[in-house]
This record gives structure tokens, sequence and C-alpha cells, in this order.
């Protein structure tokens, strides 16, 4: 199957890739990356194929080979007050604005951006075009770090286990603990677990930065 950047690569154009992680978490930022590769053939693959492991060193190599890449995130405040759709595209445009060459088009995976540029945003890109698997692999391992950090600063919900998606474990953590600062108050796991009248374990504790 001909990949979907391959006639613009032909054409000489700086194709960037995008792709996001936490999309569907009920805490942590949404996380996206841009990655503009030189046309070749990568083993690169939609990051959630992959073990942890095989992401981190294939990130090392996407650093190593692309032209240019970015990394970009949307708070969970700005989740909350513009909706996840809306948060996605904005950490998708940071992390375009670091692209230096910038993009001459754009392959996302069904990803419908504002842009002057050309746009592919087909289903199932991150498995059908290398450049936005590359960015799957970025997007992926740069939140999961994120996320290990969090797990520190709020020991109580396991962050470091599920990433702050919505595990047995971790509504369970919510309904005992209540959301901290980096869950998505508008999300519904979290707005019901502040309903029935969980205590916050966010005071006195830092804003997410």
């Amino acid at each position: 199957m001909e990949v979907p950047e391959a006639d613009w690569w032909a054409a000489g154009l700086h194709v960037g890739g995008v792709d996001e992680a936490g999309r569907g978490a009920l805490a942590g930022p949404v996380v996206a990356a841009a990655v503009i590769l030189p046309p070749g053939r990568y083993p690169f693959r939609d990051s959630k194929t992959l073990s942890p492991r095989q992401r981190q060193r294939l990130e090392a190599q996407v650093r190593g080979v692309a032209l240019a890449w970015g990394v970009g995130l949307a708070e969970p405040q700005e989740i909350d007050a513009v909706g996840i759709l809306r948060a996605t595209h904005l950490a998708a445009e940071r992390a375009l604005e670091q692209l230096t060459p910038p993009p001459q088009a754009l392959v996302t995976d069904y990803l419908c951006l504002s842009t002057p540029l050309p746009l592919r945003a087909p289903a199932r890109a991150d498995r059908d075009s290398p450049s936005v698997a590359a960015a799957s692999i970025l997007a992926k391992v740069a939140r999961d770090r994120l996320m290990l950090e969090f797990d520190e600063l709020y020991p109580h919900y396991g962050f470091a286990r599920h990433k702050g998606y919505g595990t047995a474990d971790h509504l369970e953590a919510l309904a005992q603990h209540g959301p901290c600062p980096l869950h998505r108050r508008s999300f519904s796991p979290v707005a019901q677990a502040r309903l029935f009248g969980t205590r916050s374990s966010g005071r006195n504790e830092p804003d997410f930065i």
C-alpha cells in the first residue's frame, strides 16, 4: 500500500506528520507531535502497537532522522475551557509552530486541522503513514514521561500505571480522593466524582504547568 505522503515526497515537499496522545484520558494534558521526515522507508509504527521499550528506542531514531520535529500540549484547564477537540487542535498547532523548515503539506490521523496547507486526514494514518507513526511515537513518549513526573506530585492516583486513563483503579482513586489539578473536570467520571462530594486532593498543591 502506498503511503499517504508518497506523491508529496516525490514532488519534493516537506510533509509534516501529526498525531496526538491522551485525547481520551481523564487527567493530564493532551500532547501532539509533528514530524517532517525525509523520503524513505522507516520502521515506525503506531505507538499503540509498541511496547514502552520499543517506543523509547524508536523515539531516538525519529529524532535522529527527522528534518524537524516538535511537541506541543494543551493543559487540562484548556481542555475544560474549549473542549477536547479544540484543545487537541491547539496542541497540534503548537507542535507545528516548532518545525524548521516549516511543512508544505500535512498528514494527520483523522484530525481535520484548520490550515492553508494541503491536508490529508485519513483514518488509520498512524498505521499507513511513516510521518504520522513517527509523530505518534514522540507524542506518546512525551506524554508518558509527563505522567510519570506527575505521579510523584500526586501519588494517590497511580498516574505512572494508567497515565491518566479511566482504568478501574483510577476511578477508585477518584472516588476516594476526588480530582486533583490534573483532572479534566468537564469529563463525566471526574464531574461525577465532584458531584458526589468527594474531597479534592488539590488543596495547597501546585497548579498544573
